[in-house]
């Protein structure tokens, strides 16, 4: 899964996207096609492409991450993320994205987390390729799939790093690929996941991203107690914001049911139903 925070390693600051990630995003772009149907809207202004950005995205399904890259390399701009330690130890996947530039967080080290919040802020200064993160560090379970309350470390990073936020709204992601579980034990476990998956291509289910507008933090002052908190609720504002035109049609519940998705949290940012 990935992760609210990011680092990367100063060598992967300020060049180009490793020529391995960027054959990937090609690749994903194709895969995405083949599933659904891509619609992108809104646009990174000029004056913030090469220079160091924060990207803050919601979290709907296990292919929403695959859809955002897609997203991406369709208006030009080659992402990254920082990824659990978990994938980067799988086979094959694991060192491929470590060659692309991706890093891991492991947060049950508190000593570790801190290392890696100052070497992320330090990196996120002067790295030319945008850094997407999820603040709510996990696919929602909100019954409505709004977004999570999520955490302050995306937040706290773009504070600390004094770098743009851009808000990114996604809706139709989650229709590709069931949730599954939480852990995979077994063959069993992903049954759900491939039948959903195999099915997808002839559903076609709609994919659509949205990248709004910087987030304004001007009037957030990071040394001043609750900055995060402040500047986290400012962004998810945002997401929310640009979410609700893409499901203007089913802002209660989602339309695809995902029986193996948990229902077990209420979102703070859901809007008022009208």
């Amino acid at each position: 899964m990935l992760c609210p925070m990011v680092a990367l390693h100063s060598d992967n600051t300020a060049r180009r996207a490793p020529a391995i990630w960027r054959t990937m995003l090609t690749i994903d772009r194709g895969l995405v096609n083949l599933v659904g149907r891509l619609t992108v809207t809104g646009r990174i202004p000029a004056r913030l492409r090469g220079r160091p950005l924060l990207m803050a995205a919601n979290h709907i399904g296990v292919f929403d991450a695959f859809v955002l890259m897609a997203a991406c390399k369709r208006i030009g701009i080659n992402p990254r993320f920082m990824l659990a330690g978990g994938i980067l130890d799988a086979p094959v996947i694991g060192p491929a994205l470590k060659l692309s530039g991706h890093l891991r967080v492991d947060r049950k080290h508190a000593t570790t987390a801190v290392g890696q919040f100052a070497e992320a802020v330090e990196a996120l200064k002067t790295t030319r390729e945008p850094i997407i993160v999820y603040p709510e560090g996990r696919i929602s379970h909100d019954p409505g799939l709004w977004p999570e309350r999520g955490k302050t470390g995306a937040a706290r990073l773009a504070l600390a790093a004094g770098v743009p936020v851009i808000p990114i709204s996604q809706w139709g992601a989650h229709e590709a690929v069931y949730w599954g579980t939480e852990t995979v034990n077994g063959p069993a476990d992903l049954v759900p996941l491939a039948r959903s998956g195999l099915s997808a291509p002839l559903r076609r289910p709609r994919f659509k991203v949205h990248f709004g507008d910087p987030v304004d933090l001007s009037d957030v002052e990071p040394e001043r107690p609750g900055a995060g908190v402040r500047a986290h609720a400012k962004i998810m504002q945002a997401i929310t914001d640009g979410l609700v035109p893409l499901r203007r049609d089913e802002l209660d519940r989602p339309r695809f049911h995902d029986p193996t998705r948990p229902t077990d949290t209420v979102s703070p940012w859901r809007p008022p139903t009208p």
